[in-house]
């Protein structure tokens, strides 16, 4: 077992990891920012250490003070969280030359995945259904014109690295594609430092379904079946929801299978979600796999009533997953929606600030995961997110309606928040038949 680890992130992530370590009678290491010293997750480490100032890239992304804080610290491992350098090849890779465990996959395999033509042909080996589109990297102009033609229009131009909507341009003609293909590369060379793209059949109106995947050093490989993350704006997801409303059970055992034949063919250790696109004749293709825990994973816990994190925790310290896949229930319905300080009347402009008065929602079947509270300062360093609302109930009705009442008792002021946004969508009528695609937000506000 690890017995103390160091958590190489912030805000609501750096909590949840703090907490299922303290249960399991571990001890943690927090880094902060200057912006975070009085965040409440520091106060509660076991220690803590100041890694630079509010600059992302002299704190968070800093690998040599995040690795300087680890030794003098004395882990045995490091969390990543999301984001920051949680998918980072480079990072993991540094860790276990120091002799720190990576809470994650193996370098290897999170470079395969990491890489989006890579994890493509990965997929086909798997024989996992794929999007049609380029075998690799698109080297110019000329060939992505044959390509585009011999798909057909609508296409989408991909940031091979990276994701979150980066580096990712959809292009309907060819008069408009060499703009299109000039702006991914760029935005993908300023985001991910790397500007190859590759190149996709753009699938109209389709749902965004992923699998949640763990599997150990043994290989055994369990899924906890899927979330629908369609609810999504500028490729960012908003709410999210589990199980996907429209899959039929045997639909959802071939996606799901899918899923885990792609992680086993990958050699795969840790946590990951799979993605897949859904189109309107329920045909679903692998688009990437994140290989890290994901900020939706508490609708899966609370489905399945399994502690994600800590499978995680177990794995990294070499446990074998006593759980097997009929050991694993779905039950209910649970709902997630990300409560983002951004102004949705004013284009979703991020609204930093300090929250003068807050009140949280409460009642059955209602989680907040939340670092923030009454006196905190959001700074705009980061990333707007500053909390999540969880339900869970029988039906996908009541879920709704606990959701609606628990973001009408959720105070945060005087900042702008998206909670007038995510109780427009689910009063929305198509939301509440479960007749929405990754457009619906576009459409519909």
């Amino acid at each position: 077992m690890l017995s103390r680890i160091l958590i190489a992130n912030r805000g609501e992530i750096a909590l949840r990891v703090i907490r299922a370590c303290h249960e399991m009678g571990i001890e943690t290491v927090a880094v902060y920012s200057e912006a975070d010293r009085n965040a409440s997750y520091v106060r509660l480490a076991n220690e803590s250490v100041c890694i630079g100032p509010p600059d992302c890239n002299q704190s968070y992304l800093n690998i040599p003070r995040i690795i300087s804080a680890a030794e003098v610290t004395n882990v045995d491992a490091i969390h990543p969280g999301y984001g920051f350098l949680a998918e980072n090849a480079n990072f993991a890779e540094i860790c276990k030359d120091c002799g720190i465990t990576f809470i994650g996959p193996p370098v290897e395999a999170m470079r395969q995945l990491g890489d989006k033509v890579e994890a493509r042909k990965l997929a086909r080996r798997a024989k996992v259904p794929v999007v049609p589109g380029s075998d690799g990297v698109i080297e110019n102009e000329k060939e992505a014109l044959r390509l585009a033609n011999e798909i057909g229009y609508p296409i989408i131009i991909k940031a091979v690295a990276g994701g979150g909507g980066r580096g990712m341009r959809v292009v309907h003609n060819d008069i408009s594609l060499h703009a299109a293909l000039a702006s991914a590369r760029s935005e993908a060379e300023v985001a991910f430092g790397e500007g190859s793209v590759y190149m996709e059949k753009f699938i109209v109106e389709p749902r965004h379904v992923e699998v949640q995947v763990m599997a150990d050093q043994e290989g055994n490989v369990v899924h906890f079946f899927e979330r629908d993350c369609s609810i999504q704006r500028r490729h960012q997801k908003m709410i999210e929801e589990s199980p996907c409303p429209i899959l039929e059970e045997r639909d959802r055992e071939r996606l799901a299978e899918a899923a885990s034949r792609l992680i086993k063919e990958a050699n795969y250790v840790n946590a990951a979600t799979v993605e897949f696109l859904l189109d309107k004749e329920g045909n679903f293709y692998f688009i990437e796999v994140n290989t890290r825990i994901q900020v939706e994973h508490p609708v899966t816990e609370m489905v399945t009533g399994q502690d994600l994190i800590k499978w995680q925790l177990r794995i990294a310290g070499g446990e074998p997953m006593t759980l097997r896949q009929k050991d694993i229930r779905h039950q209910g319905v649970a709902i997630e929606c990300r409560i983002n300080a951004e102004d949705p009347a004013n284009n979703f402009s991020p609204c930093p600030g300090t929250i003068s008065r807050y009140i949280a929602p409460g009642g059955l079947g209602v989680r907040i995961d939340t670092h923030v509270h009454q006196g905190w300062t959001i700074s705009p360093n980061y990333d707007s997110l500053i909390a999540k609302i969880i339900v869970h109930q029988e039906t996908r009705a009541e879920a709704i309606a606990t959701m609606r009442r628990a973001l009408h008792e959720f105070v945060i002021e005087p900042i702008k928040t998206t909670i007038p946004a995510c109780l427009e969508i689910l009063s929305h009528n198509l939301f509440v038949k479960g007749k929405i695609d990754t457009g619906f937000v576009e459409r519909s506000l």
